[in-house]
């Protein structure tokens, strides 16, 4: 299948384009140079000519803290230019598929969101990113949301790649210790889409809708941190484990609030597509391995 992927150079979008390749689809994988999709007339003009069977959007304003700041650059990825790829994808009978995060919700629920669960975003990130949701609901028939948290991976900044820095630079750090969430491996992500668009190209439907998608175990930031360290330290990624101290929120304060819980329930996915969960300490394994 032809698939095009907005957004081809970030941290999921690089490993879809991997993994799209290797299942032999053919690629449009596009920078915001060659589609920005803020931009109507730029994504109806590169729909039109490409004319791909699917289209995929991993491109994403992404800066949490910055975005209370520059919430209409934030707006204009997350909103505008997801609408644009919804009503052109939808003039032209192509299936979106759409990576959203578990930054709707606030993070007070004790167990794990599902899909169905009542939103609301603690900020403008995650407002933004609600508000692209709602309109691929309204523009389109045929799409697949999927929410994830906390991802992770080889390519471009996240959580892994600060801490092997900050483990090569310190002794001892701070990690807060009362978030918790399901670390996501930017590949295996990209492997569930690809997976899914398989399962379309197979049996020429699929139940179409929001899916959550993240690693077990839960764990905290602390939790995440900690097991880093040991990771990197036993494949000689850094001389010696520093010490982790576990801190609250309140002791880290950031210019956005972030949802206490982020574990999404994965059981419609698995259900609907027969796809599992991934164990998030052998993901990170690979990761570490790759940046080795």
């Amino acid at each position: 299948m032809k698939i095009l992927i907005a957004g081809a150079q970030g941290q999921v979008g690089s490993e879809l384009v991997s993994v799209a390749n290797q299942s032999k689809h053919t690629v449009f994988a596009t920078t915001r140079s060659e589609l920005d999709i803020t931009q109507a007339k730029s994504v109806d003009a590169y729909i039109s000519q490409n004319q791909p069977d699917i289209v995929i959007n991993a491109a994403a304003y992404t800066a949490v803290d910055k975005a209370e700041e520059e919430h209409n650059l934030a707006y204009a990825i997350n909103h505008d230019g997801v609408k644009n790829l919804a009503v052109v994808c939808s003039r032209n009978n192509i299936p979106l598929f759409h990576i959203s995060t578990d930054y709707v919700f606030d993070g007070s629920k004790i167990d794990a969101y599902c899909e169905e669960d009542d939103v609301s975003p603690l900020g403008v990130y995650g407002e933004s990113k609600w508000q692209g949701e709602e309109s691929i609901r309204e523009h389109m028939e045929q799409f697949i949301i999927l929410r994830v948290a906390w991802v992770f991976g080889a390519h471009r900044n996240n959580f892994v790649k600060t801490m092997l820095r900050l483990g090569n630079e310190k002794d001892e750090l701070n990690v807060v210790a009362d978030q918790y969430g399901g670390p996501s491996p930017a590949k295996n992500i990209a492997e569930t889409l690809i997976d899914i668009i398989g399962q379309y190209q197979k049996n020429k439907k699929l139940e179409w809708g929001t899916y959550h998608y993240c690693g077990y175990p839960k764990t905290t930031w602390h939790g995440f941190a900690k097991e880093i360290f040991h990771q990197a330290h036993e494949a000689g990624l850094l001389n010696k484990e520093p010490k982790v101290n576990p801190i609250t929120t309140a002791q880290y304060p950031t210019p956005a609030k972030r949802p206490e819980n982020s574990m999404l329930d994965c059981s419609k996915l698995n259900k609907t597509f027969g796809i599992e969960m991934p164990n998030w300490h052998n993901s990170l394994n690979e990761v570490l391995m790759d940046l080795k």
